[in-house]
């Protein structure tokens, strides 16, 4: 993993929660809620909270449970905080691989498209088994290969096109890039976790124009940091030719595709 896929900086988390929270996070997040709402939890921690939309979620669907939202990218956590006033819910700075809680501190984990960024998943996924009660349970998602995430592979093989010999590779590498089902209840396993279970969840993916995906993916995702590596004029162009790519496919008008992602159950 490239240093720069988890920067989240500057302008990103304003351009990745008006952009790409909407596209790609908000409808899964309800469904992330749900799921931790059918527990019965008293407390919560979310790891790779982001702009806290995961955690606007759960709480409308569980208004009084005490809920611990953590990030690594304490910008990301700013933004987040800034948008989501409720006494019920501390944010935190963390790093889900040394998690600064107690053993046995909470019922549910919860993680929305976090476990790719890891370093270490395998020390990430002990970390949440720690922190869980007895009988608690790890809640997560994972995205499907990029191939079955139109949007986001078409814009990163038009990024990748104006580089032809160092293409910027961060969507498939990172956020679509830890979908082996197999390799994560393996991993799951080996950290203590049982009765592992796994669903693969497609929802669709809708904005007002082909632009609003370009400038999310493009400008506010770490994708700009390697855009930028190679050339910082040409972040308008990349954004452009996302623009192109992606109308082309689905219309100059409203856009609607289909996403995949897979969501992970797993209890101590």
């Amino acid at each position: 993993m490239a240093q720069t896929d988890k920067a989240f900086t500057g302008s990103i988390p304003t351009l990745y929660d008006r952009y790409l929270g909407p596209l790609l996070f908000e409808p899964y997040a309800v469904d992330m809620a749900e799921r931790a709402a059918r527990l019965g939890p008293k407390r919560i921690l979310e790891i790779a909270a982001g702009t806290g939309i995961v955690t606007r979620a759960l709480l409308r669907k569980l208004p009084t449970v005490s809920i611990v939202a953590t990030d690594l990218n304490q910008p990301m956590l700013d933004h987040a905080a800034a948008r989501t006033p409720a006494a019920n819910v501390t944010w935190r700075q963390a790093d889900a691989q040394t998690l600064p809680f107690e053993t046995g501190s909470f019922d549910v984990v919860v993680c929305q498209f976090g476990v790719m960024f890891f370093p270490d998943k395998a020390k990430a996924y002990g970390e949440a088994r720690r922190v869980l009660s007895p009988g608690g349970h790890f809640l997560f998602s994972v995205w499907d290969r990029i191939e079955e995430n139109p949007v986001a592979d078409l814009v990163s093989r038009a990024a990748a096109a104006l580089f032809p010999h160092d293409p910027p590779g961060f969507l498939p590498r990172t956020p679509y890039g830890h979908h082996d089902l197999a390799v994560i209840a393996d991993a799951l396993k080996q950290c203590g976790f049982t009765a592992i279970r796994t669903e693969m969840v497609e929802k669709r993916s809708r904005a007002p124009s082909a632009r609003d995906p370009a400038i999310g993916f493009c400008q506010g995702s770490p994708l700009r940091m390697e855009i930028e590596a190679r050339d910082k004029s040409r972040i308008e162009e990349a954004t452009d030719a996302a623009t192109e790519a992606v109308a082309a496919r689905f219309g100059r008008g409203p856009i609607d595709s289909k996403i995949r992602a897979h969501v992970i159950e797993a209890t101590r």
